[in-house]
């Protein structure tokens, strides 16, 4: 296991910085990195590191939904409000409409299919959209209407809302019933998730004001923390918390309550980030069968393009009726494109359960990833100066 974490290391660093300097996002090339070490090309990475895959890939989306935390600032957030709330489920229907329309036409799938495969598709990644969008708000970006705040917000959201359509259509096709207290879950959990994590976030910061320590030890006891509250959701059965949000929630109450802590902690995360990212993508690219992917590639490529143009309409209506200019919406529309870390974790699930879309869901969701995750990530960089 050793050798291979050295290989994603030290080839991940290589490529990314290689893509950096040909103007292309260096995510790029840890995506890369992981399908030339991943089973489906060289095959030199080690089981024991696949079979935790998933648990690492966890990791790495609670550092940066941590990080996000500890740079939200709640005031430009507040602000923001009500088109935020519209991103984080608007966007992912308006996507998973266009797939139920685009899907059975030129894939030849039927319309539950279609909308399994949409589901899978439709939500935005928090682990490419978050560190763009810090880095826009440490740069002063987007600052007088809040945009990165806002896009950051709804990114964040839209997952809990999309996995719970995915697991209910699964559900359809497997000849089930679609429990409809999943739905009224949904805006339950995401409250409990801000009010649980924001509490311990108050009492965190009022222990950092009496307790000095050093600031790598202050890093990994929040580190210790976010993960205690990520596995909150483990309680589902007993009432429904997204610990995702608890994560977030945690910072911006530590920041209420101990601003110079936070940034200190801020900082931790922002190193932390650093290798979780190269992890993160490395071991999503090593998901990817490319020898499959290029056996249905042109048209399901068509179809993924087609449903992005309809999420973009999603973007455009959740936008309206605020002061944003036409190219701050252009930038908002685009920024709400990458596509990694759901797709990474459910795309696999239907051809495990043997549901016959399987293959088919497997593959648009991995064409998802290599297309979108960089083309939202380039577009963002490119786009930037419309937020000035």
């Amino acid at each position: 296991m050793l050798n291979s974490i050295a290989y994603i290391f030290i080839l991940g660093c290589i490529l990314s910085y290689f893509m950096k300097n040909i103007k292309l996002p260096a995510l790029f090339g840890m995506l890369i990195t992981g399908m030339i070490l991943g089973p489906f090309a060289l095959n030199i990475l080690d089981e024991k590191i696949l079979n935790i895959s998933a648990e690492l890939r966890r990791i790495a989306l609670i550092i940066i939904l941590a990080r996000a935390g500890f740079t939200l600032d709640i005031s430009d957030l507040k602000k923001v409000g009500r088109p935020a709330v519209l991103l984080s489920f608007v966007p992912a229907s308006f996507e998973i409409m266009g797939m139920a329309i685009f899907a059975p036409l030129l894939l030849k799938i039927d319309l539950i299919d279609a909308l399994i495969m949409g589901a899978v598709v439709a939500a935005v990644s928090p682990a490419v959209v978050v560190p763009k969008m810090i880095y826009l708000m440490e740069n002063g970006y987007g600052k007088k209407n809040s945009i990165p705040q806002m896009i950051m917000a709804g990114a964040s959201v839209d997952d809990i809302f999309v996995i719970v359509l995915f697991t209910s259509f699964v559900s359809i096709a497997k000849g089930g019933n679609v429990d409809v207290m999943s739905f009224v879950n949904i805006p339950i959990s995401i409250a409990t998730g801000i009010i649980l994590g924001y509490a311990v976030g108050k009492l965190y910061g009022m222990f950092l004001k009496k307790i000095k320590m050093e600031h790598t030890i202050q890093t990994m006891i929040t580190l210790s923390i976010a993960f205690l509250l990520a596995s909150t959701e483990e309680v589902q059965n007993i009432v429904p918390i997204s610990g995702l949000i608890a994560v977030m929630a945690l910072g911006i109450g530590t920041q209420n309550t101990n601003f110079e802590a936070a940034a200190e902690i801020s900082s931790g995360f922002r190193s932390l980030w650093s290798g979780a990212e190269i992890l993160l993508f490395v071991l999503v690219g090593a998901e990817v069968n490319l020898g499959y992917a290029l056996k249905l590639g042109p048209i399901a490529l068509v179809t993924i393009i087609l449903c992005l143009m309809v999420r973009m309409v999603g973007v455009y209506v959740s936008v309206l009726g605020t002061k944003l200019n036409r190219g701050e919406r252009i930038f908002s529309m685009l920024a709400y494109t990458p596509k990694a870390t759901v797709q990474a974790a459910i795309g696999a699930i239907p051809l495990a359960m043997g549901l016959k879309c399987g293959p088919q869901v497997l593959t648009v969701a991995v064409l998802a990833i290599l297309f979108t995750a960089p083309f939202g990530a380039f577009m963002i960089d490119r786009y930037k100066y419309l937020l000035k």
